[in-house]
């Protein structure tokens, strides 16, 4: 969560994650009322916006790591924001900040549909999202028209640990490979390296582990938020082979 627990050090977690191995950082911006996101990313947002944090402050931050950041930032963001700044503004800021995709979890498939050549006009991936209730029919559409790669949602809810993953996932992955040749990451719910490796059997691309993360860097000491995360993505990679 960008500005969590302030921007400075979200730009040395920037970069210690990647030279920890992410392969890339889903950035999310702090706001009001984060509809996917379960209690832990919840509390990371009010905190990053309790300490001033704005989309203007974090795409500067951003702009300033062109340079010395190589892996690529997608934004995760809500409907209402690119709304009340206009898509286009948007996406302009987002690609001169050095921003390569954006994840938008309460944008429907219908209105994905108008703003991803806007997305695509700035060099920008709409990364669309299917979830475990998703019908066949509609996941194929939503699986053709992503970029990037498509967002497997692991569980039906709101993002956070869990202890176990349904193994039906497994199916659906598979379901949506053949759909698209697009890569397909699995998000929500991964918490560690056991169920990274089981992601990596059922023949995913990817695996997103937000919660977890977020976690680790508010209970770390301060100062030690970015050695906390690189830790942790090392174990997530080493699992990942």
């Amino acid at each position: 969560m960008a500005g969590d627990p302030d921007l400075k050090t979200s730009e040395d977690l920037l970069l210690k994650l990647e030279e920890a191995g992410a392969d890339m950082v889903e950035l999310g911006i702090p706001y009001s009322d984060p509809l996917a996101d379960g209690p832990v990313i919840q509390e990371a947002a009010s905190r990053a916006l309790s300490s001033g944090t704005t989309l203007k402050a974090v795409l500067e931050m951003l702009s300033a790591l062109k340079g010395k950041l190589s892996i690529p930032i997608i934004l995760f963001t809500y409907t209402n924001l690119l709304l009340t700044i206009g898509m286009e503004e948007f996406c302009s800021s987002a690609f001169n900040a050095g921003v390569s995709g954006l994840v938008v979890p309460d944008l429907p498939l219908e209105e994905a549909l108008r703003i991803s050549p806007i997305a695509s006009s700035y060099g920008l991936d709409l990364i669309l999202l299917v979830a475990p209730t998703t019908p066949p029919e509609r996941m194929k559409r939503i699986s053709e028209n992503s970029k990037g790669f498509t967002y497997l949602v692991s569980v039906t809810g709101v993002t956070g640990e869990r202890a176990v993953m349904e193994d039906r996932v497994g199916g659906l992955v598979k379901q949506l490979k053949q759909s698209s040749s697009l890569p397909v990451a699995v998000g929500f719910g991964i918490s560690g390296p056991d169920q990274i490796s089981k992601v990596k059997t059922w023949g995913a691309d990817g695996a997103i582990v937000g919660s977890a993360l977020v976690k680790r860097i508010a209970q770390a000491s301060s100062g030690l938020e970015a050695k906390e995360a690189a830790d942790f993505c090392k174990q997530l990679k080493d699992a990942a082979g």
